[in-house]
């Protein structure tokens, strides 16, 4: 019997279609696989479905019943619930109290009814096969735990749908198996779910069914027995060909060496980086790449391993080491972790060199002036004044000062973690241009991406990860969709 249905679902931004009649059926007791690249669509109709945005057309039935205007209310009122990749808890609260926050229950004179809260959020984890404390502190516990309790607090409000984005992203081989047998337990009693995710080992083991969609389109559907891992990931990404963005370049002699780096996220990662070379990591979210780069520069630290720059080892890497050294990070969250509102676009640039050289007793606006003139021309970043503050700028200019930030310390290794998110497809191709005109020069490049056609555009090589570890390295002409997501998901 069927469960969710949406049918012809249109929605566009600002005048962008995002959703071009999209199309997607959940029976009831099954676990239906909603499948794409970023970007395809599949976040915004789990959006429109759980009444975060509205939707511009089509037909939306649940239940049996036709839903007409969706408010988040009205969606948990229905028995939809979204567990998101990144999970909404409060560490320093306890388990029960994030149960049961907003839904308290109390007692006489509005007391709250603790001792309640506490059994029935036992009874809750019996039924699901669970051991978790209700009293114990969300923030001691395992990333497992916390995902299950995240599923629990959907089936306290009965949940007759779950969504999962990306579930098993932070997890271990046995969380991922637990959390699956609690979700097969469920199936068994009619909750339906949707799993979102791009491992396919996973999907092909506890999944049923599968739609995909490719820029705003549903391009397949149908039951996981029937169909292929290679031809489910040829609908994913299509006959994309190879952008001629790349240039081919003369390499100098090895800068950087990683030898048998373990950390938080990633496990004995080894390579060697040569000057004015490219090099790309790519893999699923959290797969290991982007916490490699953090090591790197010193913001997290690895517990084993070497580090190597121009010949010089380093057992230990930190922040003011790293930048002394002459790497620089791009991190990821532009907005979080680049982005110093309060300032000017021309202080903004000059914040790391002044890390630097922070013995000076006093800066010269003259002198700062005319290195970001000597940037704005050299990046095109596209700005009236440097007075500006830096939030007048787009995405896309932004990045660029940021990159001239480092560039003002004569960083000779740049680590680039996500450099185009949220940017848009004209300033892109600028980033990428930018990015082989650096190379030329000599600078060495990380680049950490999601985006495979980016990497044809810019990388030399590509290293893919896999849970943690660096399982393939493609030269720049085996970079391919089908290969790299093949090797992504663990079908390799």
């Amino acid at each position: 019997m069927v469960l969710l249905e949406m049918k012809g679902i249109q929605k566009s931004f600002s005048g962008v279609p995002v959703l071009r009649g999209v199309n997607l059926s959940v029976m009831k007791g099954e676990i239906h696989a909603l499948l794409g690249e970023n970007g395809a669509g599949k976040s915004t109709l789990m959006n429109i479905l759980t009444g975060s945005i509205p939707y511009d057309g089509g037909e939306i039935k649940f239940d049996g019943n036709t839903l007409k205007h969706i408010s988040i209310k009205k969606s948990e009122e229905l028995g939809i619930a979204f567990v998101h990749q990144e999970l909404n808890l409060f560490n320093d609260l306890s388990v029960y109290e994030n149960l049961f926050i907003n839904k308290e229950l109390t007692g006489f004179l509005g007391r709250l009814n603790k001792r309640e809260m506490i059994r029935r959020s036992q009874e809750l984890f019996g039924r699901m096969g669970v051991n978790i404390d209700p009293k114990a502190m969300v923030s001691s516990l395992r990333t497992g735990d916390k995902q299950l309790l995240e599923i629990g607090k959907a089936l306290l409000t009965g949940a007759k749908l779950l969504i999962l984005d990306e579930p098993t992203s932070s997890l271990n081989t046995e969380e991922v198996e637990h959390l699956f047998s609690i979700v097969c337990e469920l199936k068994k009693k009619g909750i339906s779910f949707i799993f979102i995710s791009h491992k396919m080992p996973e999907i092909f083991a506890y999944c049923d069914s599968f739609t995909v969609f490719r820029n705003g389109e549903t391009v397949g559907t149908g039951k996981i027995s029937e169909t292929s891992p290679e031809a489910v990931t040829k609908l994913m990404v299509g006959q994309t060909a190879a952008a001629d963005t790349y240039e081919k370049r003369e390499t100098g002699d090895t800068i950087l060496e990683i030898e048998h780096l373990s950390g938080h996220g990633f496990t004995d990662i080894s390579m060697k980086v040569r000057k004015g070379e490219i090099v790309g990591l790519t893999g699923l979210q959290g797969c290991g790449s982007s916490e490699l780069m953090q090591s790197l520069f010193g913001i997290t630290h690895y517990v084993s391993g070497n580090i190597k720059v121009a010949g010089r080892s380093y057992s230990k890497m930190t922040v003011h080491n790293a930048m002394k050294a002459g790497i620089a990070l791009l991190p990821a969250n532009r907005k979080e972790n680049s982005v110093v509102p309060d300032m000017s676009i021309i202080e903004n640039m000059y914040l790391s060199e002044h890390v630097l050289s922070a013995s000076k007793f006093h800066i010269s606006k003259n002198k700062e002036l005319g290195k970001f003139m000597g940037y704005k021309k050299q990046l095109g970043i596209k700005a009236a004044s440097g007075d500006d503050p830096i939030v007048s700028l787009s995405g896309g200019n932004q990045q660029k000062v940021f990159i001239a930030r480092w560039l003002n310390t004569d960083a000779d290794i740049l680590l680039f973690d996500n450099p185009t998110q949220g940017i848009d497809v004209g300033a892109k191709a600028e980033i990428y241009k930018l990015i082989l005109a650096l190379a030329k020069e000599g600078k060495t490049i990380l680049v950490n991406t999601l985006e495979i056609p980016e990497l044809q555009k810019i990388a030399d090589k590509c290293v893919i990860f896999y849970e943690g570890r660096a399982v393939k390295v493609l030269s720049h002409d085996e970079i391919q969709e089908h290969e790299v997501m093949m090797y992504s998901t663990g079908m390799q």
